[in-house]
């Protein structure tokens, strides 16, 4: 279904209608240096797509947000030549104008997936068209961003992301069962089945299983997550408590933000910048399709539901409290492993290669606490504290925080070493 070679396009189109979107949480414009007009575009849109995706499930909000941010690399990437294209490369002269080409681009992408949003994103789309001169290059820019997100529209046309559901399991002792309070089915339990954008598919990293509900890491996770993750924890700090709030938002929300402070602030020339993001994102959705691939084929249960059935799971070092509840609502799918972590692992390994381990301070602003911004030094330290937050809020196993973020590691490292790599004299430039 995927197609795997490069797709050149004869440009062909019309002007459309843009929008500078407000600035995400977290950033700060006027603090950084001054951006390029076609840098500050790239910045500018994925901000509207991350506004314009918010609406969707967790699911389809990275999903969607990848196929945007890759329509805007190849655009970007046609018109400048200076890396392998994802998918497509558009023919271009070179001439085009960069802003027409990310505005248009993003647009497309973005009203093909959220056709009631339309009329917002056409705002979006003349407001950036407006800082661009009438004339060819205009002309141009928007055709060569119009035929990019139609082409990667049309290679994934057929990709059925919501998939044929799984039955609820009858349960039992270490099965995943529907949770309280809302005891709800589980959440687009065939997704591990989409077709990736960079894995073959996946399952094609797909971690051993969880460990025996006897052995001695799974009683450690057990009365960890028992003592720290209850709602009325007498153990877990204050801190402890903002944290597992704070970090309890989606990966697109929260791991875009520090690509946006950087581009600018490093000074990324916009094909750069749109290659930073499209990596984040792409390796982003493929990590949480991973993550249900190995949801659905363990479907190891959660800990609200392990903590009150334990008399029955054969562990004489697991003492049941029926009435034991997490700090946060459980999520209505299996445990192991954790989409948050396989997602920061992802996060955190293609931005340290793409600005440095330690890129200077970076800031953070969540939905899950709202009103404040965390700051940090190095991704990994990020990445580590998202893994705290799901054990303490009580709704995971620490084991598969690790796991989902070695994992995580592995889609990032994958999608560095695989996907949009600079130019090395093989790649066939299509001609006009």
């Amino acid at each position: 279904m995927r197609a795997r070679g490069v797709v050149a396009l004869v440009l062909a189109g019309a002007l459309g209608s843009v929008a500078a979107p407000p600035a995400a949480a977290g950033t700060s414009r006027a603090a950084a240096p001054a951006a390029s007009a076609e840098t500050q575009a790239v910045v500018d849109w994925n901000r509207t797509a991350l506004a314009t995706a918010a609406v969707s499930n967790g699911l389809h909000e990275g999903h969607n947000l990848a196929l945007a941010q890759a329509a805007v690399f190849e655009a970007i990437n046609s018109i400048t030549r200076r890396y392998r294209p994802y998918r497509v490369r558009v023919r271009a002269t070179g001439r085009e104008s960069v802003v027409a080409a990310v505005a248009s681009a993003a647009h497309a992408a973005l009203t093909a997936r959220y056709p009631e949003q339309q009329a917002t994103l056409d705002q979006a789309l003349e407001r950036s068209l407006a800082q661009v001169p009438d004339g060819p290059a205009e002309t141009g820019g928007v055709a060569v961003g119009r035929a990019a997100a139609a082409a990667l529209l049309a290679l994934r046309a057929g990709e059925h992301p919501d998939g044929p559901g799984i039955p609820t399991p009858e349960g039992g002792p270490g099965v995943w069962v529907p949770t309280p309070p809302s005891f709800g089915p589980p959440l687009e339990p065939g997704w591990g089945r989409t077709t990736p954008y960079l894995l073959g598919s996946g399952s094609q990293f797909r971690p051993p299983p969880p460990p025996k509900l006897t052995s001695g890491r799974y009683t450690r996770d057990f009365q960890e997550s028992k003592a720290i993750g209850e709602a009325t924890s007498t153990i877990r700090t204050p801190h402890q408590t903002r944290t597992a709030r704070f970090w309890n938002a989606t990966g697109a929300k929260l791991w875009n933000q520090p690509a946006q402070q950087l581009v600018l602030a490093q000074a990324h020339e916009p094909t750069r910048a749109a290659r930073a993001f499209a990596l984040l994102n792409l390796a982003a959705a493929d990590a949480v399709i991973a993550t249900w691939d190995a949801k659905f084929t363990y479907r190891q249960w959660r800990p609200v539901t392990a903590i009150r059935a334990a008399a029955d799971d054969g562990n004489p070092a697991t003492a049941p409290d029926p009435d034991w509840t997490p700090l946060l609502v459980t999520p209505p799918y299996p445990d192991y492993v954790s989409a948050a972590s396989t997602v920061a692992g992802a996060a955190e390994t293609v931005l340290a290669a793409t600005f440095g381990p330690r890129p200077g301070l970076f800031s953070i602003a969540s939905p899950g606490l709202p009103g404040v911004a965390r700051s940090y030094r190095s991704f990994s330290a990020a990445a580590r504290e998202d893994i705290d937050a799901r054990v303490w809020s009580g709704i995971h196993w620490r084991t598969s925080d690790r796991t989902g973020r070695a994992l995580g590691q592995r889609i990032g490292h994958y999608a560095l070493t695989h996907a949009l790599q600079p130019v090395g004299g093989n790649v066939a430039r299509a001609r006009r």
